[in-house]
């Protein structure tokens, strides 16, 4: 299938004038989780990040390490799975006439991939919709969330985003991540998996307007609340005309999510200001409103990974599956009512497949868990109203020397992250070198970012904040990131401990608070290896995840809970 696909798509290259033909994983709203996921349809590949370059006698598949073994299992018969840091200027395109589609890629990356060694054509029909015709889904209206979910009226936001214009002299801006979107107006909508996300764009003006680029059936609940008029639903084929009939000569782009197909449009009437769009760092500051419901949301969510550890680490001599395990902790979750969906595919791996660091277990792809091997199990979900991501390695037998120092070095990175003195270690990246250090004090380390951003009832992932090498965005009150270090051996086993936390004010001294409530497997601890200190948070931490969670156990799971403060 995927190389009659291949095929097709060579074919078209004679007629088109090109050498070979990139694919994104993004659509053209840049999502990370995109309902039409063309990587996957030419590739197989399903990771959520990366490019394919098919040429006509060989197809190459570029993504980053947390996904080279899956990319090898899933595309490995098809195409060379490259480092994604070689697409840059890379020599095996050099002289050949790359086709793209300029409504998914922008100008920043098309000039990063290609502006050396290598030719590009823009494409306005996308290839692959043209040999894979997908059934087009209605998709359901965009909603409005109440003030008493968000904390802040929408024309609040509004107001905050007329004066950076006004600041910075620009007479428009035009957004075009639905994350921000999302934001500004207090909206959300159906049309991706694993996010709430509204796929749309928007243009807002220095005085008193503001627009949705959207088809008018998907406004047609914000019109009948009149948060919008029908006037100010601008539909994607009157965009060209809509631009060129704007007043004014100055306008801000984000040229992180702005399409070369967009841009090229507005620079037709516009003078573009080099500014970011200010709604990721505003988007980033949860308020208060924001921080009570997403506590809310982890303790419906820790019910259910309390409930699930407490199940797969006593369910005796039954054999089960990776994919029989991850539907299991779906069941505990669908429970509670106001759960909605995962946050992303559930990664649940046993043994080899936890080194695979997005591992996605299907009915068709998955490994009876081995007792005497140890599970990898990330989940997360989205609740009415909140964003969870939480990873537990968890192990069935008593665990080998290694794994279990292994093990307990990741925990104390783990702790050393969310005992951070945020008034020292100001930024991602200092925090990012205390999370590895017990590790590189045995020469191990992992090949990913130690934490990313949340959104509140959004991605699972977003900017600007995050905790990594390179990560130096100021770390401020209200920001929610993940706190996640791990170690890898391929083919044998992976570990992670993550937990969501958040930047809190305490006392006038910024400081992380843990919002995830779920035990960490106390059988992989090494406790000879942790300080009176690491002992001491470990407790709190425990007894916290009681406090709040014993109410909603049986009797059973209390009293193994109770284990791990005693």
């Amino acid at each position: 299938m995927i190389n009659n696909r291949i095929n097709k798509l060579v074919s078209k290259f004679k007629k088109y004038n090109i050498d070979g033909y990139i694919i994104p994983k993004n659509d053209e709203f840049f999502s990370e989780y995109a309902a039409n996921d063309r990587l996957k349809t030419i590739s197989n590949f399903s990771g959520s990040a990366g490019y394919s370059i098919i040429l006509e006698k060989k197809n190459y598949l570029f993504v980053d390490g947390r996904y080279t073994i899956q990319a090898k299992k899933e595309a490995g018969k098809n195409f060379q799975i490259m480092d994604l840091h070689k697409i840059i200027n890379c020599k095996l395109f050099k002289n050949l006439s790359i086709g793209f589609d300029p409504k998914f890629f922008t100008s920043i990356q098309i000039k990063k991939f290609f502006y050396k060694n290598n030719k590009v054509k823009s494409i306005e029909s996308n290839l692959i919709d043209q040999i894979h015709k997908r059934k087009v889904k209605l998709k359901k209206p965009f909603f409005s969330l109440n003030n008493k979910v968000v904390g802040e009226n929408y024309k609040t936001k509004i107001a905050k985003i007329r004066k950076y214009l006004n600041k910075n002299k620009s007479d428009y801006l035009f957004i075009t991540a639905p994350e921000n979107i999302a934001w500004l107006f207090n909206i959300r909508g159906h049309d991706n998996p694993n996010t709430p996300i509204p796929n749309c764009q928007s243009i807002i003006d220095n005085k008193n307007n503001f627009y949705l680029i959207t088809y008018k059936n998907k406004a047609s609940k914000l019109i009948s609340e009149k948060k919008l008029k029908s006037e100010q639903i601008i539909e994607p084929k009157d965009f060209n005309e809509f631009i060129l009939n704007l007043k004014g000569k100055k306008i801000i782009i984000d040229k992180n999510t702005c399409s070369i197909f967009f841009e090229n449009l507005i620079k037709k009437k516009f003078r573009i200001l080099n500014k970011e769009d200010p709604i990721y760092l505003l988007k980033s500051l949860k308020n208060k409103t924001e921080i009570k419901n997403m506590l809310k949301s982890h303790v419906s969510d820790g019910v259910a990974l309390t409930k699930f550890i407490h199940w797969i680490k006593n369910i005796n001599k039954k054999k089960i599956t990776e994919f029989e395990a991850q539907n299991k902790l779906e069941n505990f979750r669908k429970k509670n009512k106001k759960y909605l969906y995962p946050s992303f595919n559930t990664i649940a791996g046993t043994g080899g497949n936890g080194a695979i660091i997005h591992y996605r277990a299907t009915k068709k792809n998955t490994k009876i868990i081995n007792k005497k091997d140890i599970f990898l199990c990330d989940s997360g979900g989205q609740y009415k109203y909140g964003t969870t991501d939480v990873t537990r390695t968890i192990c069935f037998s008593k665990p080998k020397k290694d794994i279990k120092n292994i093990f307990t070095r990741v925990l104390k990175g783990h702790i050393a992250v969310v005992k951070s003195n945020l008034n020292k270690y100001s930024t991602g990246n200092l925090i990012d070198i205390r999370a590895r250090k017990f590790l590189k004090e045995i020469n191990l380390d992992y090949q990913h970012g130690t934490g990313h951003g949340v959104g509140f009832f959004l991605n699972v992932h977003e900017g600007p904040q995050g905790i990594s090498k390179f990560n130096k965005v100021k770390l401020l009150e209200g920001m929610i990131l993940s706190n996640e270090p791990g170690y890898y051996k391929k083919d044998k086993f992976g570990i992670r401990i993550e937990n969501l936390i958040y930047v809190k004010k305490n006392k006038n001294k910024l400081c992380f608070e843990n919002l995830t409530l779920a035990p960490i497997d106390k059988d992989l601890i090494n406790f000879n290896l942790l300080t009176e200190d690491e002992k001491s948070y470990l407790w709190k931490y425990n007894l916290d995840i009681y406090t709040k969670l014993y109410k909603y156990l049986n009797s059973n799971e209390k009293r193994w809970l109770a284990t791990f403060i005693q």
